[in-house]
C-alpha cells in the first residue's frame, strides 16, 4: 500500500514514497476507507516544509475523501460503499472548541491520508455530500469547514450582510460562494486582474486590487456607503489585520483564520475597541459543524472550485505549485484506482 511520508529535517525533497504493510480489518468502532482524493491546505504546506515540525516518517495530509470498504463491529452510521470525507479534528465531535494544538490532526500530530487505505474510528469521518466527486469532497475538511464556521457558526451570517474575503485561496473562495448562496453581498480582494475577473464570475459584488489600493479598508467603506463589512474572513494575519479592522462595520465580526503574512504583529486596538468589533480566532471546526455544513451544501447549486489535480506521487510538485500562490481555489491529489 503506497503512502507519502516526510523525513527529517522535512522539506519537499524529503517527501518519500513508501509502501505500508497490510492494515488488516477494521476493529470495533472503526471503518476502513479506500482513499480516492486529498486536498492541499496551508497547514499541510508548513508541515511538509518543516515550519511545523512533526515526527520523522509522518504520513502527510489532513484532508481526504473516499469510499468505505469495510466496517468494524458496532458501527451503524456507515455501510460499505458509502462516500465519506475526513474530519480535521477527529476527537472534537461537537460543542465549543476544546483544542488549541495539532496533536490530534491527521498529517501532523498523527498519521494522515496521503495513503491508499486507512482504518480509523468512524467518528473521524462524515458522509460526503451527494453528487460530489471525491476531489470536491476532499476540499471540505479544512477549507470548506473553516469558511462555514467563520460565516455561520461564529459570524451568524444573515441575508443582506456584507462579507469581505481576502485573496483567492480555498477558504476565501468557499466563503464567497457560501455567502452569496445565503443572500449576502461579497467584496473580495486580489492582486491579479485575471483573478479579479474569476471572482466576479463567481458572484463577487466588488473586487479590490490591494496592490493598486493599499488602503483597501477605506475602499470597502466607500463601497458600503461608510458602513463597512459585517463579517471579514481574515486569512492574511498581521500585515492585513489593520485594514480588515478599518473595513469592518461597527459591531462587526472578524474571523481570524490565517497567518499568511506572519505569526505576530501590531493591532490597532483603539479602532478595534471603538468599533466594538468581535475578533475571534478559529481553527476549522467540529464534526457536528461539518455535518451541518454538508447538509447545507446539498441544497446549493455550486461546487467547490478546483484549480488543479496532481497524482499522489506528485505531492511534492503540488506543494511547490501551492507555494507560488498562482492557484485559484483548491489543489487536489487524485489516487489512481
Amino acid at each position: 500500500m503506497k503512502a507519502i511520508i516526510v523525513k527529517k529535517p522535512a522539506g519537499f525533497d524529503q517527501l518519500t514514497l513508501t509502501h505500508l504493510d497490510d492494515i488488516g480489518i477494521p476493529q470495533a468502532g472503526e471503518i476502513q476507507v479506500k482513499i480516492h482524493a486529498n486536498s492541499l491546505n496551508f497547514h499541510d504546506l508548513v508541515v511538509a516544509r518543516g515550519d511545523f515540525p512533526t515526527e520523522d516518517g509522518r504520513i502527510l495530509m489532513s484532508d481526504a475523501a473516499g469510499v468505505v470498504t469495510a466496517v468494524g463491529e458496532g458501527v451503524s452510521e456507515f455501510a460499505v460503499g458509502d462516500h465519506v470525507v475526513s474530519c480535521f479534528f477527529p476527537t472534537w465531535q461537537q460543542g465549543p472548541a476544546t483544542l488549541s494544538d495539532f496533536k490530534t490532526v491527521p498529517g501532523d500530530g498523527i498519521d494522515g491520508y496521503a495513503r491508499e487505505m486507512v482504518n480509523a474510528p468512524a467518528t473521524a469521518f462524515t458522509h460526503a455530500p451527494q453528487n460530489y466527486s471525491h476531489a470536491e469532497a476532499a476540499t471540505l475538511t479544512t477549507a470548506g469547514l473553516t469558511a462555514w464556521r467563520a460565516l455561520v457558526v461564529d459570524g451568524k451570517l444573515r441575508a443582506g450582510d456584507t462579507v469581505l474575503v481576502l485573496g483567492t485561496g480555498g477558504v476565501s473562495i468557499f466563503a464567497l460562494q457560501m455567502a452569496k448562496s445565503m443572500g449576502a453581498k461579497v467584496i473580495a480582494t486580489t492582486s491579479s486582474t485575471e483573478k479579479a475577473q474569476k471572482l466576479l464570475a463567481l458572484g463577487a459584488d466588488h473586487v479590490i486590487n490591494y496592490r493598486d489600493t493599499p488602503n483597501w479598508g477605506d475602499q470597502v467603506l466607500n463601497l458600503t456607503q461608510g458602513q463597512g463589512a459585517n463579517i471579514v474572513v481574515e486569512v492574511g494575519g498581521p500585515a492585513t489585520l489593520a485594514q480588515s479592522i478599518r473595513a469592518s462595520k461597527v459591531g462587526g465580526h472578524i474571523a481570524l483564520i490565517g497567518i499568511l503574512t506572519g505569526y505576530a504583529g501590531e493591532i490597532p486596538t483603539v479602532e478595534l475597541m471603538a468599533k466594538q468589533l468581535s475578533l475571534k480566532g478559529l481553527i476549522v471546526g467540529s464534526r457536528r459543524d461539518q455535518q451541518d455544513m454538508i447538509a447545507a451544501l446539498e441544497s446549493f447549486a455550486w461546487k467547490p472550485v478546483i484549480d488543479s489535480v496532481f497524482d499522489l506521487e506528485q505531492l511534492a510538485e503540488a506543494f511547490r505549485y501551492q507555494e507560488t500562490g498562482q492557484h485559484f481555489g483548491k489543489i487536489c491529489i487524485s489516487h489512481t484506482v
